[in-house]
């Protein structure tokens, strides 16, 4: 069937199973926030929000980015530069994920409902931030950053100002490794007026930048460890995390770009996994 078609199309070009980047923070959010396990109730939903908005947010980013993508010899190839999906049948996507969102919110608690429409803007309008600012990669980390602060509403109905320590993780982390990807499109960005980090400071420079991001995501994840005194198995995670890290910047080089969706899609899969183990194990154990 033609829907069921570009229904799968549409998944494929949001890559919606790399949800797994921020999911596990958020639920390492929920953890703390319900000092133990959520509710199935309040996991199911928490869940269903986080892959919704991150699939309104992808979809719409392809939708606003059309045109650049179509430009992008690296993108020409990509369902709607190419024509396999319509731009009518992407914003009906973007619209059914966006209501998605706020129906789940409902399911948790008012502030979450109420708060669901900021969230949803803020995961939507970071699609044009490159177009007028170098640090959109900041602000791609923040839009997958309040994830756990989302999951703490989601938990508790309030927002305890520590959980966003891990905010300032995610949103640093995430920064990071998108500035590595960035840097296969450092030359087209110049040429098509867009602005990003590895355009305005060379590739070399780019490198050391991202490395910075996640020092700062380290950080905050001892300042973090710290203020919900968490023990030695979450030690060890950000230990396993800060390992990762330097692996998959030994992936990339200035000169060499080759393995940089090594870097970005599998290591960054396996850092977000590995968090949780050890920080859901240490939590749990701790209760």
């Amino acid at each position: 069937m033609p829907l069921l078609r570009d229904i799968r199309v549409t998944l494929e070009m949001i890559k919606w199973e790399h949800s797994i980047f921020a999911l596990p923070f958020a639920l390492c959010a929920a953890l703390l926030a319900a000092d133990g396990w959520p509710s199935p109730h309040q996991l199911l939903w928490i869940v269903v929000a986080m892959v919704a908005a991150r699939s309104a947010a992808m979809a719409f980013n392809r939708l606003a980015d059309a045109e650049i993508d179509r430009a992008n010899p690296r993108t020409q190839s990509r369902a709607l530069p190419s024509g396999i999906l319509s731009r009518r049948f992407v914003a009906v996507f973007v619209i059914v994920a966006g209501v998605l969102l706020i129906f789940a919110a409902k399911q948790l608690n008012a502030l979450a409902f109420y708060l669901s429409p900021l969230a949803l803007a803020i995961v939507l309008l970071y699609s044009y931030t490159k177009r007028f600012t170098r640090w959109s990669h900041l602000v791609l980390g923040f839009a997958l950053g309040i994830a756990p602060a989302a999951a703490w509403i989601a938990i508790r109905g309030s927002l305890d100002p520590r959980i966003l320590l891990l905010t300032g993780a995610v949103t640093f982390w995430v920064a990071g490794f998108d500035v590595l990807y960035a840097c296969q499109d450092c030359d087209f960005d110049l040429s098509a007026g867009l602005h990003s980090i590895p355009r305005s400071f060379g590739i070399r420079r780019s490198l050391i930048v991202a490395r910075l991001f996640h020092f700062i995501m380290l950080v905050f994840l001892v300042v973090l460890l710290h203020a919900f005194g968490l023990g030695s198995i979450a030690w060890a995670g950000i230990i396993v995390v800060g390992l990762l890290l330097a692996y998959e910047h030994s992936l990339v080089r200035a000169s060499d770009l080759s393995r940089l969706n090594a870097a970005f899609f599998t290591t960054n899969g396996v850092i977000s996994v590995v968090f949780f183990a050890f920080w859901a194990t240490d939590i749990l154990f701790r209760r």
